[in-house]
């Protein structure tokens, strides 16, 4: 009897290593489809930029920067500066300041559509960035799902196996008890003979 109480819990403990191997599956397969995932995230990160995208996002960074700021009233006020200082034929752009306005209006509708093309990339960007997002969230979503199932199939099966061990040992108990009952019988029996 005692061996074969030893074979069921060598049988129980094999299960559970079972349980645990499988277990480790998963999470290894999770791991690789994780690092598969963001090796396609990382793939639409290095696209490559045509020389004119890359010469807008320079002036789209350059004309919404403090330096540019700071450049530009520097420029104005020497352009004003000279044209109200000179005297005579030495101006090159008298009091209304035609010409600075034609440049200043030149100067914005070539960086206003320049600007723009920056910014409808860098909306495309957060899209395809929205959509990873949402992409991982979901895949994120759906591990969870999948792993409260594992769980509760191991709840379920270690449930089954303590209720099966249980049902082994409740026998086992009544084996005992009936082996007690003859011994005691047979005890009184030998007792009483005499």
């Amino acid at each position: 009897m005692h061996s074969t109480r030893t074979k069921y819990i060598n049988e129980l403990l094999n299960t559970e290593n079972e349980h645990l191997k499988k277990l480790n599956e998963i999470v290894l397969q999770s791991i690789e489809q994780e690092k598969l995932l963001l090796e396609s995230i990382a793939q639409h990160d290095t696209e490559q930029l045509s020389l004119g995208q890359r010469l807008a996002d320079k002036v789209a960074r350059f004309g919404g920067s403090w330096k540019f700021i700071t450049w530009f009233t520097a420029m104005l006020v020497i352009w004003i500066g000279i044209n109200l200082i000179l005297i005579g034929r030495g101006r090159f752009d008298p009091y209304p300041f035609i010409l600075l306005n034609l440049l200043l209006s030149c100067l914005a509708a070539i960086q206003a559509p320049v600007i723009m093309m920056s910014q409808n990339r860098q909306e495309e960007k957060d899209r395809k960035r929205n959509e990873n997002d949402y992409v991982v969230n979901l895949k994120a979503e759906i591990e969870i799902r999948t792993l409260h199932q594992k769980i509760d199939l191991l709840m379920q099966e270690q449930f089954k196996k303590l209720i099966e061990s249980q049902a082994e040992q409740i026998k086992l108990l009544q084996s005992i008890i009936r082996d007690n009952a003859k011994h005691n019988g047979n005890d009184k029996n030998k007792g009483s003979g005499q």
